[in-house]
Formats: structure tokens, sequence, C-alpha cells
């Protein structure tokens, strides 16, 4: 088989955006916040949405919720005084849609009129592009405040009467220029275009060449075009994640990491013993999953994800517990310092009266503490070390790390991982994840990891009962609860009050429900500001019954586990998104007996409500993070750092999974024939790989 590529020309990639008209060295700079320094980078910039602005009169009146775009004849124009501060400039159109008043706002200057270049250009008798929010006057008029305006000529067509692309921006820069620069980079690239794709795959996969895509994607001229061109760059974007998953998996399995376990059971049955519960067939499963993998002459790299409660921890203690009787170090990594503190009792608790040493490392160890901490790290005193990012950091060294845990994956991102990983020497790494990941996410976020799964609960967990609820009616439960002698979490979507007054801040609520609600019921208040000291001490409390209702913000989502809390409160509950519910909600039924949760809100969208009754309906945490991904996407679920770090400028998992299926197919399929890319007409695959995934954040090696 023979790979007809066309040769990778560097044109479009040397010119710098100066050479474009209307770019100089303080706009290039601008630009250079976006990561635009090219041509290249320029049309890889690729647009955020697109606008019909094709046919005004099609625009019914008026609809608030989106731009509108007129076109009609200036009927008259005049200035507005509007106080001391605003100057308004209005001008009556005739449309095909009926009469439109055009208003322009100017903060007034003493010095000139603010609308001189408007009265210059818009008078009576003009045909005008109008776009802006429009809204009804009270006599029943269309109001447009306008945004963008085109004078009908040449200098419009990119702007109006098209598709029109909307682009990701920063202070300095307007849709206007941005449109105009795109244009210009079209026109300056010509057929210089660099084509990644192998033609016998663009080919296979009716897939538009990179010249007419970016032609279509910036400056479509129908749906359809928009619809191709789209298909084609989100192609690209999975196509090489797909290979550099399958490299770095196979330079994983070359590697020898020099060491083997023996399975002792020097710790590993005083633990079992000590755990007083059989582990699940699932969990079973899992571990003997994990040895196997540890066993192997190449590191481990798997994923453990299973549902809120369903045993993740004592899987992971197992996998720690194999390493420290070998005589190797073991890290702990969780996203936030209550999680880390919550891992460090669990294994403090779990591992009293075995010989094992572990040591937490977060910002609430002191100077000294934190300097002691880290030598004996690094003498090899520590088997076990917990903490935050703060493992990870250039000071902390190990005398013989040999398998890293993280917890809660999805929010480090895979850079940390890397950087964890080059702790020790080819070490064991295994990721955990209490928020299950639909397949297809699973294999584009974790390509070059196993995956075992915890799919049952361990016996006797009884799933909480969930309520969409008054306030009244849920702090009616709430008092129940605390007087059979259990505690309660009233959660609430901010820290401080905001301008979006509908919205309950937990500082706020804090006050009121000490002094008025549940006044001589012991109240305690957590959140993300707070000192990490505060925050410990807080949990502690409410550990120990101290405190009897927890009042908090999401910052208790992960990892928290009180057994006695038995009832959970989630105000504005519409806010926060599916997967936060749900697991907002696995914080209680975690002790003996029933458990409530109670979801008060006012749900306005037909979003928010299916999440409501998404989360009345199921517990299966499978189930939830499909519907979470088809109703927000891949971008909001794995946060927009990580989404970036992929390459994904256009690709969304939750819409683009069959085409997933096609790159993976392709990319075994050039791999199978060439593995290390080697032949001369892949060196453009190489050299492409090399800028996404190597020299952007040193995730696969190619020479």
């Amino acid at each position: 088989m023979t790979h007809d590529t066309k040769k990778d020309s560097q044109t479009t990639r040397d010119f710098p955006v100066t050479d474009l008209k209307g770019v100089g060295g303080s706009r290039a700079k601008i630009l250079g916040r976006l990561e635009i320094a090219t041509l290249f980078d320029l049309l890889r910039h690729f647009p955020r949405d697109w606008q019909d602005r094709r046919s005004a009169e099609n625009f019914p009146l008026p609809d608030e919720s989106s731009l509108k775009t007129f076109f009609g004849r200036v009927i008259h124009a005049r200035s507005l005084s509007a106080g001391m501060r605003l100057s308004i400039f209005r001008a009556e159109l005739m449309t095909a849609a009926g009469p439109v008043s055009a208003l322009w706002f100017r903060r007034r200057n003493p010095r000139f009129d603010v609308m001189e270049s408007l009265k210059k250009e818009i008078f009576q008798g003009v045909d005008i592009w109008v776009v802006g929010r429009a809204e009804t006057s009270a006599s029943g008029k269309c109001e447009l405040h306008v945004e963008e305006h085109y004078l009908d000529n040449e200098g419009s067509k990119l702007h109006v009467n098209r598709l029109t692309p909307i682009y990701s921006l920063t202070e300095g820069l307007t849709q206007k220029f941005l449109r105009e620069i795109e244009w210009q980079a079209l026109i300056r690239a010509g057929k210089d275009i660099p084509e990644f794709i192998p033609h016998f795959l663009s080919v296979k996969r009716r897939l538009l060449l990179a010249e007419q895509a970016l032609k279509g994607i910036h400056f479509p001229e129908s749906r359809l075009e928009l619809a191709e061109a789209r298909r084609r760059f989100v192609y690209e974007e999975l196509f090489f994640l797909s290979l550099a998953w399958r490299i770095k998996r196979r330079q994983a399995r070359e590697s020898n990491k020099n060491f083997i376990y023996a399975i002792k059971r020097s710790l590993l049955t005083p633990f079992r013993n000590k755990l007083g519960f059989e582990f699940t067939p699932a969990q079973k499963r899992a571990v003997n999953e994990i040895f196997s993998d540890m066993q192997e002459s190449f590191p481990m790299s798997r994923l453990l994800q299973g549902d809120v409660g369903s045993g993740k921890t004592a899987v992971a203690i197992s996998a720690i517990l194999l390493a420290v009787e070998n005589g190797a170090q073991a890290a702990l990594m969780a996203p936030s310092e209550i999680l880390a503190e919550q891992h460090f009792a669990t294994l403090s608790r779990l591992l009293s009266g075995l010989p094992v040493k572990i040591q937490i490392l977060t910002s609430r160890l002191s100077l000294k503490e934190r300097k002691e901490a880290r030598q004996k790290i690094k003498n090899g005193e520590i088997d076990i070390v917990v903490g935050t990012h703060a493992v990870i950091e250039e000071d902390v060294q190990f005398k013989n790390l040999r398998l890293a845990v993280i917890d809660e994956q999805h929010r480090f991102g895979v850079r940390q991982r890397a950087t964890l990983k080059r702790k020790g020497s080819l070490i064991d790494l295994l990721v955990m994840t209490a928020t299950p990941i639909p397949r297809t996410l699973s294999l584009a976020l974790y390509g070059d990891l196993d995956v075992s799964t915890l799919d049952q609960m361990p016996p006797g967990r009884i799933p909480p009962k969930t309520f969409f609820s008054s306030e009244e009616k849920a702090f009616e439960a709430v008092r129940r609860t605390i007087n059979q002698g259990r505690q309660a979490y009233i959660v609430y979507p901010v820290i401080e009050e905001s301008a979006k007054k509908d919205l309950l801040s937990a500082k706020a609520e804090f006050k009121r429900l000490g002094e008025k609600v549940f006044s001589g019921i012991p109240c305690g208040l957590i959140h993300g500001s707070l000192k990490s000291a505060d925050k410990v001490k807080v949990m502690e409390d409410f550990n120990a019954g101290k405190i009897k209702i927890l009042v908090a913000t999401q910052v208790i989502e992960i990892g928290i586990d009180v057994p006695n809390a038995s009832i959970m409160v989630i105000q504005n509950a519409e806010r926060f998104g599916l997967a936060s519910l749900h697991q907002l909600r696995g914080r209680i039924g975690r002790g003996k007996g029933e458990s409530e949760c109670h979801l008060v809100g006012n749900p306005q969208t037909p979003e928010s409500r299916r999440r409501i009754e998404i989360l009345l309906e199921s517990h299966d945490g499978f189930r939830i993070s499909e519907e979470d991904m088809a109703l927000r996407g891949t971008g909001e679920i794995i946060g927009m750092v990580q989404h970036g770090d992929f390459g994904f400028h256009l690709a969304d998992l939750s819409k683009d999974e069959n085409v997933l299926k096609e790159t993976r197919e392709d990319a075994e399929e050039i791999l199978a024939q060439d593995p290390h890319l080697s032949l001369p007409e892949h060196e453009i695959l190489r050299k492409r790989l090399r800028e996404l995934y190597q020299e952007h954040w040193n995730f696969i090696d190619l020479a």
C-alpha cells in the first residue's frame, strides 16, 4: 500500500501575521494572546460559531435570544442626547420585515462628537445592514441595539448576507477585523496549505482536502459545505489523537521497568482481614487485573472507574500495599486538600497496626514540616505519600517510587499525569475516577490506558431517595433527621452573593440558617475560599459530630465520607451539572439506614428540567454520565483545559463518536504497516505528531 501524501509546504507556516494588511506590531502582540503568530496559526483559529445572516426578512420579530440581522434603507437618522454620559444615534429603516429602529449607543466625550463617523456614513437613502439584539418597544415596534453595521457594498460580503463566522476573541480584537484578516490569509496561502491527512484516507473517508476545508470552515457558502468542512477537521483532530495513543501504548510496552513484584501478602492479608467485609466480584476482578499488570515487565497504565461508593479506594489500597510489601514507595494524588486529607485519614485508619509509614503532603504543613517530609521521602523512610499537586513539585524527590495513583483523574489533565510518572523510573500508574466515563470519551481521553470497571455496589448499600422539594419540605426533613441523631449537608452554588439575585450564596445562607431557620443546632460552613487549615478543622468537627448541619458549596463534591450524614439539600439544583449533582448525592447513604437527597430549585430551561428528571429516575452513574455528555458536550465535561490539550477545536465526542471509530481503525491500519512511521510518505505524520503531542507537552517520543 502506498500513501500519496501532498508535500508539506512551509509557506503558510513561515509567513508572520505582520505580512497581512492591517496587522502591525501591536496587533501581532494581541493575536499572540490567542497563540496566533503565523498565517498557519491564523487559519487554524477556527470559528466557535456561525450565524445565518443570509436573509434578514426570514427573522421573526423579535426573539431576544440571539443576534438578528436586517437589511434596509434609511428613512431618516439623527443623534439623540441621553443624559450627561450617553449619546444615542437612531436610524429608522424600512426592511423586508417591516420598519425597524436601529440604535447605536456611545459614551459621550466633551472634546468631540462620538457620533460624527455615523452621521457621515448613515443618512436618508443609504442601504445598510445592521446586526444586533432586538427587542420590542412600548409601541410594539422592533428596536435593534446595533453591534455591527455595514454599508451595502463589496466590503460587507464577509460579514452579512452569508453564514458568518464568529471567532473567540481577546481584548483589542473585533469580529470584523478577525474576519478580514482570515480572508486575507486564505487568499495569501492560496494552494500552499499543508495537507496532513494521507490522500488514500481522504478518498476512503470522502474528506475535503485542507484547502477546500479551510475555505468551508471560515466562509461556508452553505450549511452542507460547513458540515463537510467541520467533518474533515474533526477527523484530523481525532486521527492524530488516535495515532498518538497507539504510539504511546506501543512505546510503553516496549520499555522494561526492571523490577518485578511478588505477591507476598505480608501486608495484603492483614489489610483484607481488617476491612471486615468481602470484596465484591467486581473489586476482585479489578484487583486481579491490576496485580497482573504490575507483574508485567512494562509499566502499568490502568484506569479504575466506578460509581460513587463502588469501592475504588479499597482496590487502590490493595495495589499500594503490593508495591510497599515489595520494598517500593507509592504516591496517591488527589485534586483537592479536602480529598487528600480524606484519603490520608482512610489510609491511616485502615493500615493502623501495619508496618507502613504514611506522609501527607499538602500546603497545610509548615515550611519546617514540609522540609522534614521531603527529606524522609527522599531517604525512603516514607512508604506512602498522599497529597495534592504538591506531590509533583520539583523539590519532591522519591527514593524508590514505583506506583502512582491519581484520584479523580479528569480534574488533573494529562500533563500532570505525565509529570507524576516522571517522578520515578518507568513507574506503574493507576488513575481513578468516580465519574463513570462513557466509552467514547474514555477511548479519546485515556486511549493509552486499560480500563477496570467496578459495576457492582457493596452489599447493604442503600441508594439515597431523591426528591424535588420546596425549601420548606426539605428543611422539615433536615430537622427530622437531626432529631434522629443524624447529620445533614445543605449545598449552595456560590460562595458570595452576586449580581445574579436568583442564586443563593453559602455565606449569606449560613448566617440565615444559623440565626433563624436552625437556631440552636450547630452549623458549620465550608467552601473553596477557606484556608486549608480551616477546611480541615470544619471537616474534623463534622466527622466528630460537633457540627450537625454542614453548609457547603461544590467543594464537598468528591471524596467526603461521613457515614452519619444521611440527608442533603441542594439549593438552586438547576444550576449544577448532572454529574456534579450525582457526585454530591453520593456524599450521603454511606452509613446504615436510609438517606434522602432533596433538590430545591426553579428549572426554567428544558435542559435543566431534564437534569432534575434524570436524577429522580436513576442512580446509575454510567447512564447519568451518558446523559450528561449528551446534554453538555465533551468540552464542558472534561474541562476546556484538557479539551485544548487534546487539540480539540471542533471535535465533540458526544456528536463525533462515529468519526472517532473511523480514526482508530485508520490509525491502526497505518501503524500495522509502519509502526514507527519511518516510511518517507509518513514523515508529515511524524512531524505533525511531534508538534501536537511531543513539543507541546512531551506526551510521546518521536525522533
